[in-house]
């Protein structure tokens, strides 16, 4: 048997390569609403972050979602992100 592989994914806040399920998806939906996928399975174009709000900061103040959406984004989805973050930890 061959053990198992671990899909890795890059944080857009520190930049380390992490284990898919130690990060958080945040996604953008079909409709353009951006929002965190905890669970990993929402529809839409995904990016990850560790499960700290230093790494959703980070992210934030070098415009890597936007980058990777495509679209600009809101300071209003920020806070919200922000707080649910806080609230899940």
């Amino acid at each position: 048997m061959k053990p198992r592989k671990i899909p890795m994914r890059m944080c857009l806040g520190c930049g380390e390569m992490k284990p898919k399920m130690e990060l958080i998806r945040v996604v953008k939906s079909p409709e353009g609403d951006i929002s965190l996928d905890f669970k990993g399975k929402a529809a839409g174009r995904g990016a990850y972050i560790c499960r700290s709000t230093e790494c959703l900061e980070k992210a934030r103040k070098a415009r890597r979602f936007e980058k990777s959406f495509s679209c600009r984004i809101e300071e209003s989805v920020y806070e919200v992100m922000l707080s649910e973050l806080s609230e899940g930890s």
